[in-house]
């Protein structure tokens, strides 16, 4: 999960505070978000022993798990878009072969990470600078795949990141995402009781409110940019582990604000009330 901090003069959020770890040798942060910086994926949570070296491969298993779902094959085109620390590219680097592999992202210290981790490509391997809603890329249908993954609730528009989306794929291309999608209802009931009361019902990382995208609107929006949903894949229970481990983190670090935002997100998806969702989407033939 990407986060952002609107203080400087204050403490800064944990996830903001990671490279100044990493640099600093910091082991348990180095295991935990090291090469990933998103949630995890258990194929069975039972199993789950709530230790950083698991959550480390449950974080690596949901890259891979996206990667099935986009149908990933040796020889594509892809652009992650918001990559972290190029942890997803590493993976498909080190698993695929004939692949061009870009990451772009708009903090130039995940950047670096991200190009340290993967020095010794295998693949044709690109990481820019550059806003996800404002593609750095002057021709059209470029890529085979866009992957957004645990990052688009990040961007300043959905709708324009589609656009843009669109505009970089070919004409068999595909977008393949992952996102915290809430219940229709429940997001109704949540903007209404918002805009009665001009107050912020729920807040994230640095206090801006959280950017939740209901399935109704990403259908919408696939139609609107030339999209066709064609995979909804719930994983919510298989990501449930990831909270005692995120919320242990943050307690030790005494970041406040960091732990408050995950124990919310941790709430909502034990009630059923969000869900954690893969969705792919194939450019429409219309």
């Amino acid at each position: 999960m990407r986060s952002s901090n609107d203080n400087a003069s204050t403490s800064t959020p944990y996830f903001d505070s990671l490279p100044e770890k990493f640099a600093q040798g910091d082991a348990d942060a180095l295991l935990a978000f090291g090469r990933h910086l998103h949630w995890g994926y258990w194929s069975n949570p039972a199993k789950a022993d709530a230790s950083l070296a698991d959550f480390a491969v449950a974080a690596e298993n949901l890259s891979r798990r996206i990667a099935e779902v986009a149908e990933v094959n040796n020889g594509l085109n892809i652009l992650d878009a918001g990559c972290g620390f190029g942890g997803t590219i590493a993976s498909l680097n080190e698993r695929f072969s004939n692949m061009h592999l870009t990451g772009i992202n708009i903090n130039e210290q995940q950047l670096y990470i991200a190009k340290k981790l993967t020095a010794l490509p295998t693949n044709r391997i690109e990481f820019l600078y550059g806003d996800a809603c404002k593609l750095p890329f002057t021709n059209d249908d470029c890529f085979d795949l866009v992957l957004a993954i645990e990052s688009i609730f990040a961007f300043s528009s959905r709708e324009q990141f589609f656009k843009e989306a669109r505009r970089v794929l070919g004409t068999k291309g595909k977008l393949t995402i992952c996102d915290f999608i809430p219940l229709q209802a429940f997001y109704q009931t949540w903007k209404l009781i918002e805009k009665a009361t001009k107050t912020l019902v729920i807040q994230t990382y640095g206090s801006r409110p959280i950017n939740f995208c209901p399935l109704s609107e990403y259908q919408r929006l696939a139609e609107a940019t030339g999209f066709e949903l064609v995979k909804v894949e719930n994983i919510t229970h298989n990501t449930l582990p990831t909270y005692p481990i995120v919320n242990s983190l943050m307690r030790r670090e005494g970041d406040e604000e960091t732990y408050r935002a995950t124990r919310g997100l941790e709430r909502l998806s034990r009630r059923g009330l969000l869900q954690y969702m893969i969705l792919s989407f194939q450019v429409s033939s219309l």
